[in-house]
């Protein structure tokens, strides 16, 4: 029973305290006076009767009343309700008071100067219930006595009122006397009557109608949005003018929130002078009149709600989260459903006749009921993660926030996040926590209707109904009794409310009277006897669990029965120790383990596999399951909300691995990296289940068998299913007060000693998670918060002890010196807090956890201490998981820089190895890494353990890096961040290689610079040609003497001094000094110590050869003249060097020996080709005008039409003028210049003159040839004229329109080659001029051209931007052709752009970076293109009769390949291997092409960066190759080994610059005599020859060249292909350039046999894989094959094999023979070896070999890499790749064993494992049972008969007679013999079997 009013008051308006129009009220009387015990009378209600302050006015006003709420200081709510009327003050009392105060004030306030003010007077009654409509009644009651002057003493009504009581709620069956109980009729005596209905169940608000009234005021969504803001904690103000609308919107907000009760600032009304609680920091909802709005406005983190205007204003800096999802919306559709009906039915053309809303009342039900249906959608399943830690004496209970969140998948909601972290959910907790206590509707919705819920929620309608069966329940609880009539409370009249002037006022009250009253009833409560109602207490109902209800929603991951049975046979195989197995599934299992249920499944799977807490792992176990967890782990998020973090905390300290004697390791040193062990929340939700756990188990133990059968009779199903710690604990509680006072001690001590050794046994655990194996890194501090204390939210240290600690740990270690202790440091706080914070909320008593505190700090040293022991045991470990390390084969002469680095190789952009396309992913792999002194090798295998077995390698010489970059990688599988490098080889190679973690940083640092060292050494002998096969190593860097430096070459101190002796005349004897170079041990220098002199005399012209060399140095001179240039100069009829040098006059050319000091130009060769009227004195005039005084020299002559070709570089500036001016013009320059201008002009004569058809037509006069060039157009050499060449040079020169870089040109062009020899074109057309078509390079008038009718005899190349400005002179009969040169920057920048097209550092799918784009952004085509096309112009006019000049850059870059191109067309001798090679030596290296300088091989060339000139010729002739295949006697292959190797400095061919430099260190002439090891080769010519011997990969099979045969390909960018050079790559070997490497790795045994076996068939398969295999080996060409196989019979024949060159060269002439037979000679004979093709179809050979039409055998050797010929058809299945990989026999067999054979005649039997096959109808013998290699086979199908025989000579002994039996086949009989009788009978039948069957 409760008091329906505590106080009763007047108050009244405070003359005396006026302060300037200010007033105050002042309470003039109380009832009682004194406080109630049970409720103290509330402070400052006088400010709440006024809120807008106590004002007088000058009119009267109605009489107002509303309810204000105040808090006090126990959170109770006293209900003040205020009635105010207004009475007349008469000017007396006023004065009075203005008297009093005017001492004070100094001017008088003007005071209204009407007759009469009225001055407010409020009665309050104060009550605890809130009961508005009795208060108003009452109240209203008290005024009309006092108004009307009723008979009634108003201290009686006033009496009545205090002493009234009424139930506090009402049963919940009403009976009778429950009836009287809930239905309380009062009256004040007044000849009132009022019934008060209490509500039948208090714990539901009461809200009359004001929920219903605040929607209607703001709207659904406004509404929704405060809804939320107060959940989630924000401030909340609402705005009317109305006071009792303000109280009703706060109780109708408070409303809807139920079961949740706001506990925070709550004021409805709110005084004027109490505005500044507004700007309180913590969360509230206050109600303010609208009066003081302009206040309100500066508030920035309130959200203002204005009742009157019907808006909600959010200030910006507010974000309110709202309800999730789908349950936001659909709570508004049935909100907008109750109170907008129509809405539904706006659009129907008939609407129902009725869709009115409900009433009011029941509209405000209707409204709650659907936030109670919301509240049971978001709490569903909440009593399911309660964690009951206490039973006794009070239940303690904690709620488990990370399992509800993530059970229901919401952890990303913030909404949800922020209710559980709320004091309302705090107290909604600890409220309706307890198991044992009354239930309410909200309990029930929870438990028992979640199903229904759940299974309507997608239905608007069904909610609808659900809602009105709930609003039917709250109307009911809120009246009870609807039918009972209310009031009869008698109003004041109406003219007593009129003549309110001339009323009396409130008269004072007798107090004793009241008080009499009020002791009375106290007396009569006292004496009464205790109305007691029963509280009906039971166990609150659970519902059902969460788990099914997310599972059910379709969170589930897709599959998941397949992933979970992958965990689970991982899991199998693992301890089964098939480790094969495991590491197979392991990246799946990885994959799986994103998913929760795979991650549930996991724990599940392990926890079976510990036995008595311990599961003892072998090491590679042990690392799987730690790789498992750490997996699992690093998925889950800190707070664990799936439970996994908690599932695994007993298996990490249970899994575990013996490292030596006494030390295990444990799992949890391996899983500590993730952040949910820092998490304070997630210890506290482990530490409470853990105890919830013992406490469980702990009254499980102590029921006796009675209650167990208690349960089961409650349970009805018998003990089917567990009882819960909740039930548990319900039963607890109700047999608490029956049970006596030791047994209530006994449990409450049993209680609290469970949950301090659970604390205990968790300060362990955490010492374990937290402590790092090595103590000595600072982990933990930096990357949690384990450091900082303020870091763990709701935690409170309120043990002094644990505070004292703290400071102190804080003060002694900081945390600038990471020691161990600083570790340790932190973590006894960490735990210190933990233990705090759970010992205080459950209730352990002060002792223990004193206890505790000292405990823990030894319990972290001791951990320590083991933790050192495994820390040094672990590094001992061998790393186990990691493949072992393969070793590379290595070059003789070739050594390790650095052995094994152990890394992973990660896939780039080519996608072929990456299994992206298709195929086995055979990166990324892991392996190590070698650098040698010639390579960086990577060998490893794939980590896809499904082609594991795989060898992977990856190489490239160090020489041909060209760039390196750190990268950092993560890698696949493990999850930490590797740094690595990227390195890239200008033999397009890429390796981007992560170091394993078990390589420390600084070696990766010695790594690089050692590899810098020897791509950049400090001379060019640095180098590995130089280095090779020398003892010392380069990493030791001791240095040593040089000693007995042998003399073998022309002197070093010669060439020294030649340097400087250009302009002087004598040398000095000078001492040599070698180089010093820092890596050079014992250096076998090939330098020369003698000092040798020489002394030129002044007339050089007459020196001959041999007086000017010593003896000693003449065999070195006949070297020179045995040198390539020469030989070829003799084939060419250019000059022949006799010793006398007698010059035969009549020839043209002779060779000088100008230069043979090196002195007139360092770069050129010693003996150079000159005209043979130019004397040496003129030549050393001439080259002045020349860079680098590279003067014109003869290269090559065209022995049909006597052209020559010449090279030369390009003028220097100050020549240009004076070569091109003409000879009779007046001299504008000096007189030298002039004279230089005339002698060159001389020396082009003299080349002219040399010419046989100048001579023919003209004699030798320059003036006289004019004429008769001008008549003679039936030159014999004319016929071959034809008009393209104008066209040719159009295109080279580019006309005034043409873009320098378009090539758009030269259509006609293509045409040539049509109709075979260009001869055929109509001569008549050849008198049309070349002139005419090509126009004036300087742009100048034409009219000059009739001049030039002829061709001209000379052409010269030029460079069009050195000859602007000259002008061409009409007399001369030289020609300039300008042509855009590419220059040396634009090849180097198109390269890298062409490496990154061809080998991307990283895939991408944008497709502006696809291949073909990027190839043609790098314009490599169009450079190759600008080379042949001038190329093929130059051989048009050289054919033509014209000698050429190629006068470009400095005569070195693109002279060389234009002059070698130009020799190759022409001239088929240099299309053989010798050719060729003459063709490189003499052009390339001869004449001084900078390959060190281009190639950047040393550190002073680093900066020039690497320029591949020689690589873009290659690629020239490869193109010409393509399209002539059949005039090459050398293969593609060939033209890569070169590209491979002028790169990769395992030669010294292409090292040095010039053949000055190659003298300089001796390398140009090396006694053949003097090699100190033989497999050591310098030369890459020695080699090719050597190679070329033994194998015919360097060989065209195509070869069949035709006579002079001149070769014009098509130079357009359509018509290049891409070298597969660039593209292809062999993982299964490397690079193939190295054949030694090649050779021997097919005796290693880990590779599958190369070679074919002949001996049977093979049984499997292999598929060849383009990126992986190398395609020459694995489908060699046919021709490759057979000699292959005629070598491989040979040898089994035991003959001497024949070199493959003869076998080759017999056959084809056997098959010449055999075509001069044969009328009509077979196509394929006729291909490979005929000579009388037409030309056309020869150039088409090349698309014969790509479609393979036609010929049955492939004849390109070189198929390679091209990816159209791989013979895998389509594009296989991923199946059927890996199949090949697998290690097991996949053959058929059905029936096997052990026979004896019997072998040839005279040979003994022998045991072997034979085979019997059915599927391939084949018996198989193999040496034993485990050999892979078959021996032989015997088809079935040749069997005749199989029949027992009899023992013959040599049998094995003790055999029974009937175990030998015979088989007999077309060719022969075998005799076996069986191991005994039944076996023989066995085999007899199985064969038999076969051959009945087939």
């Amino acid at each position: 029973m409760a008091r329906l009013a505590d106080y009763f008051l007047v108050v009244g308006y405070d003359l005396d305290k006026r302060v300037e129009g200010e007033g105050q009220g002042r309470i003039l009387q109380r009832f009682p006076e004194k406080d109630w015990e049970d409720s103290p009378f509330p402070q400052g209600i006088e400010l709440f009767c006024q809120p807008s302050g106590w004002q007088l006015v000058p009119e009267p006003q109605p009489a107002s009343f509303f309810v204000a709420v105040l808090t006090d200081i126990n959170s109770e709510r006293h209900y003040c309700a205020c009635f105010t009327f207004w009475e007349g003050l008469d000017k007396l009392q006023l004065q009075k008071a203005e008297a009093s105060e005017a001492d004070e004030v100094d001017e008088e306030p003007a005071v209204v100067q009407s007759a009469q003010v009225f001055a407010p007077k409020s009665l309050v009654l104060v009550s605890r219930l809130d009961y508005t409509e009795v208060f108003r009644n009452c109240l209203g009651l008290i005024y009309t006595v006092h108004v009307d002057g009723l008979s009634v003493p108003l201290e009686t009504v006033i009496g009545n009122l205090l002493t009234c009581v009424i139930p506090i709620a009402g049963g919940s069956q009403p009976g009778q006397e429950e009836r009287e109980e809930s239905l309380r009729t009062i009256t004040l005596g007044a000849g009132d009557r009022q019934v008060i209905q209490t509500p039948i169940d208090d714990s539901l608000p009461v809200s009359g109608s004001s929920v219903a009234q605040l929607f209607r005021q703001l709207g659904i969504v406004n509404v929704l949005y405060l809804f939320c803001a107060a959940l989630t904690e924000h401030k909340i103000l609402f705005l009317s003018s109305s006071y009792q609308r303000l109280t009703d919107a706060c109780r109708g907000l408070l409303a809807i929130m139920f079961p949740l009760k706001y506990s925070f600032t709550y004021v409805p009304i709110l005084p004027g002078k109490l505005l500044e609680v507004l700007s309180t920091p913590t969360p509230f909802i206050i109600g303010v009149n609208s009066f003081f709005r302009s206040e309100t406005q500066e508030l920035l983190d309130v959200i203002i709600a204005d009742l009157d205007g019907g808006t909600v204003t959010t200030p910006e800096c507010v974000h309110i989260s709202l309800l999730p999802e789908p349950l936001l919306q659909q709570t508004q559709t049935v909100l907008s459903m109750v109170l907008d009906p129509e809405l539904e039915v706006a659009d129907h053309a008939f609407p129902p006749v009725s869709t009115q809303p409900s009433a009011l009342k029941i509209q405000d039900k209707e409204i709650r009921g659907v936030f109670l249906w919301l509240f049971a959608q978001l709490f569903q399943g909440y009593r399911w993660c309660l964690h009951i830690i206490r039973i006794h004496p009070e239940p303690v209970i904690r709620f488990h926030k990370a399992a509800f969140l993530g059970q229901r998948s919401l952890t990303e909601d913030d909404f949800l996040m922020k209710v559980l972290d709320g004091m309302a959910f705090a107290g909604f907790v600890s409220e309706r926590g307890p198991p044992y206590r009354a239930t309410d509707l909200f309990d029930d919705l929870v438990a028992n209707q979640v199903e229904r819920i759940r299974q309507e929620e997608a239905c608007p309608h069904k909610v609808l109904n659900h809602v009105k069966e709930l609003a039917e329940k709250l109307f009911k609880n809120e009246n009870p009794y609807p039918s009972v009539a209310m009031h009869k409370v008698q109003r004041p009249s109406e003219n007593s409310q009129n003549t309110a002037q001339n009323q009396k006022p409130f008269p004072g009250l007798d107090d004793v009277a009241v008080e009499l009253f009020i002791d009375h009833a106290a007396a009569r409560f006292k004496t009464a006897p205790p109305v007691v109602k029963a509280e009906l207490k039971g166990m609150v109902p659970s519902g059902p669990p969460l788990g099914d209800i997310v599972d059910r929603n379709g969170n589930v991951m897709a599959n998941s029965a397949r992933r979970l049975e992958v965990v689970r046979n991982c899991i199998t195989y693992i301890f089964e120790n098939k480790m094969l197995e495991a590491k197979k599934l392991m990246p799946a299992v990885l994959r799986a383990l994103k998913g929760r249920a795979a991650r549930v499944c996991l724990t599940q799977e392990l926890n079976q596999h510990v036995l008595q807490n311990r599961a003892v792992l072998d090491d590679q176990q042990f690392d799987y399951i730690v790789r498992m967890m750490n997996c699992t782990l690093q998925d889950c998020s800190h707070i664990d909300e799936h439970g996994i973090a908690a599932a695994l905390l007993p298996l990490v300290t249970a899994f575990c691995r013996k490292l030596g004697a006494g030390i295990t390791q444990f799992a949890y040193s391996c899983v500590q990296e993730h952040m949910v062990w820092t998490t304070m929340q997630f210890w506290e939700s482990m530490f409470y289940s853990d105890v919830q756990n013992h406490i469980r188990a702990l009254y499980l133990e102590t029921e006796d068998g009675e209650q167990q059968n208690n349960s089961e009779q409650q349970d009805g199903s018998g003990s089917g299913r567990e009882i819960s710690a909740l039930e548990l604990a319900s039963e607890q509680n109700r047999l608490w007060p029956t049970l006596s006072k030791e047994m209530q001690a006994e449990r409450v001590q049993k209680e609290e000693s469970t949950v301090f050794s659970q604390a205990i046994h968790y300060a362990n655990r955490m010492s374990y998670l937290l402590l790092p194996l090595d103590t000595s890194k600072n982990r933990l501090l930096r990357s949690s918060g384990l450091g900082d204390v303020e870091s763990v939210s709701n935690s409170y240290v309120t043990n002094s002890i644990a505070g004292s600690m703290a400071e102190s740990y804080d003060t002694e270690s900081g945390f600038e010196d990471a020691e161990s202790s600083d570790v340790a440091n932190s973590v006894v706080r960490f735990i210190n807090r933990f233990v705090d914070k759970v010992c205080n909320e459950s209730g352990v008593t002060n002792e223990h956890l004193k206890a505790l505190h000292t405990m823990i700090p030894d319990i972290v040293q001791m951990h320590i201490e083991t933790l050192d022991a495994v820390h040094r045991e672990s590094k001992r470990l061998p790393p186990i998981q990691k493949p072992k390390l393969l070793r590379p084969m290595l070059l003789p002469g070739e050594e390790l820089v650095m052995d094994a680095m152990r890394v992973h190789l990660i896939p780039d952009g080519r996608e072929e190895a990456t299994g992206l396309m298709g195929g086995p992913p055979l990166l990324p792999a892991e392996g190590a890494i070698f650098l040698t002194t010639y390579r960086l090798i990577f060998k490893g295998t794939p980590t896809d353990p499904l082609v594991g077995e795989q060898v992977v390698t990856r190489s490239f010489p160090i020489a041909s890096l060209t760039k390196e970059k750190r990268i950092s990688v993560t890698l696949p599988m493990d999850q930490f961040v590797q740094e690595g490098l990227q390195l890239r080889s200008c033999t397009f190679q890429l390796m981007k290689i992560a170091f394993d973690e078990e390589v420390a940083s600084d070696l990766a640092e010695v790594f690089r610079k050692h590899m810098h060292k020897l791509r950049y050494p400090q001379h060019v002998q640095g180098t590995f040609a130089f280095t090779v096969g020398q003892c010392g190593k380069m990493v030791v860097e001791h240095k040593t003497k040089d000693k007995n430096q042998s003399l073998k070459t022309l002197s070093k101190n010669l060439v020294k001094t030649a340097k400087r002796t250009i302009g002087r005349q004598y040398v000095t004897r000078k001492k040599y000094s070698p180089p010093t170079w820092e890596n050079r041990s014992s250096f076998q220098s090939e330098l020369d110590e003698d000092e040798i002199s020489v002394s030129e005399e002044v007339d050089q012209s007459s020196l001959t050869l041999s007086s000017t060399i010593r003896s000693s140095d003449r065999q070195t001179m006949s070297n020179v003249v045995e040198r390539a240039c020469c030989r070829d100069y003799q084939r060419l009829g250019l000059g022949t060097l006799s010793n006398s040098l007698t010059r035969s006059k009549n020839e043209p050319f002779r060779i000088s020996t100008v230069n043979r000091m090196y002195t007139v130009c360092r770069s050129y060769p010693g003996l150079l080709i000159v005209p043979q009227s130019i004397p040496d004195t003129t030549i050393q005039r001439i080259c002045r005008c020349y860079r680098q005084n590279r003067f014109p020299v003869v290269c090559w002559r065209n022995s049909r039409t006597k052209a020559v070709l010449l090279r030369s570089a390009g003028l220097h500036a100050k020549g240009v003028v004076g070569f091109f001016k003409s000879p009779n013009a007046p001299a504008a320059v000096p007189s030298q210049a002039d004279s230089t201008s005339l002698e060159q002009e001389k020396y082009l004569q003299a080349i002219i003159s040399s010419m046989p058809s100048y001579s023919e037509s003209s004699g030798r006069n320059t003036l006289s040839g004019f004429t008769s060039t001008h008549m003679s157009t039936s030159d014999s050499s004319d016929k071959l004229r034809q008009p393209k060449i104008g066209a040719l040079m159009k295109q080279v020169m580019g006309t005034k329109e043409d873009l320098p870089g378009t090539f758009s040109r030269g259509g006609k062009w293509g045409s040539i080659r049509g109709s075979g020899r260009l001869s055929a074109y109509n001569p008549d057309v050849g008198t049309r001029l070349a002139g005419k078509e090509s126009p004036q390079p300087n742009g100048g008038p034409s009219e000059a051209l009739f001049l030039r009718q002829q061709k001209a005899y000379l052409y010269i190349i030029g460079d069009k931007a050195q000859l602007k400005g000259g002008k061409q002179d009409s007399f001369q009969q030289w020609e300039v052709v300008p042509i855009e040169v590419c220059d040396v920057r634009q090849v180097k920048n198109s390269f890298k752009k062409l490496m990154k097209a061809c080998v991307p550092s990283s895939s991408t799918s944008d497709p502006n970076m696809s291949f073909l784009r990027c190839l043609e952004e790098s314009e490599w085509m169009a450079l190759l293109h600008r080379v042949l096309q001038v190329s093929v112009l130059v051989v048009e006019l050289l054919d033509t009769g014209s000698s050429v000049m190629v006068s470009l850059e400095d005569g070195w870059d693109v002279t060389t390949q234009v002059v070698s191109l130009v020799q190759l067309l022409s001239d088929p001798y240099y299309r053989t291997f010798d050719g060729f090679r003459l063709l490189v030596e003499k052009e390339w290296l001869s004449f001084g092409h900078r390959f060190s300088h281009r190639g950047a091989q040393t550190l002073g060339s680093q900066s020039s960066g690497f320029t591949p000139v020689f690589l873009q010729f290659l690629d020239c002739v490869h193109q010409i190759h393509l399209q002539f295949p059949m005039e090459f006697e050398f293969s593609q292959y060939y033209l890569k080994f070169l590209a491979y190797h002028y790169v990769s400095n395992r030669f010294r061919t292409f090292l040095l610059d010039s053949d000055y430099e190659r003298i300089e260190l001796g390398v140009l002439y090396e006694e053949k005599g003097e090699r100190k090891s033989p497999q050591v080769c310098k030369s890459v010519w020695d080699y090719i020859d050597r190679l070329n011997k033994k194998t015919p990969i360097f060989y065209n099979y195509m070869f069949s060249p035709e006579d002079e045969e001149v070769l014009r390909p098509y130079t357009f960018i359509s018509n290049l292909k891409v070298w597969d050079f660039y593209t292809e790559e062999t993982l299964s070997e490397g690079p193939s350039y190295d054949w030694e490497l090649r050779g021997r790795q097919e005796r290693v045994p880990e590779e599958p046999p190369e070679k074919p076996d002949t001996s049977g068939p093979k049984s499997q398969r292999h598929i060849v894989w383009p990126c992986y295999d190398s395609l020459s080996k694995a489908v060699p060409d046919a021709i490759t094959k057979l000699l292959q196989d005629l070598q491989s019979l040979e040898a089994e024949l035991g003959q001497t094999s024949e070199k493959w060159k003869d076998t080759w060269d017999k056959i084809k002439n056997t098959q010449r023979t055999e075509a001069k037979l044969e009328s009509k000679p077979s196509f394929s004979s006729s291909l490979l070896m005929s000579s009388n093709l037409s030309h056309q179809r020869r150039s088409q050979g090349v698309y014969l070999q790509e479609s393979g039409v036609g010929s049955s055998i492939n004849l390109a050797l070189d198929c390679e890499a091209s990816a159209t010929s791989t013979p895998v058809a389509g594009r296989p299945s991923t199946s059927t790749l890996y199949s090949q990989f697998q290690s097991t026999e996949s053959e058929n067999r059905s029936f096997e064993g052990i026979l004896f054979k019997k072998g040839a005649l005279l040979k003994p039997w022998k045991p072997r494992w034979f085979v019997l096959d059915k599927t391939k109808h084949q018996l198989r013998y193999y040496e034993s049972r485990r050999d892979k290699e078959c021996k032989g086979v015997i088809e079935l199908a040749d069997v005749e008969s199989v029949t027992p025989a009899t023992p013959t000579m040599g049998a094995p002994k003790n055999i029974e007679d009937k175990a030998f039996f015979d088989l007999k086949t077309t060719k022969r009989v075998y005799n076996f013999c069986a191991q005994d009788s039944l076996n023989a009978q066995m085999w007899m039948d199985s064969v038999q079997n076969c051959l009945s069957d087939a």
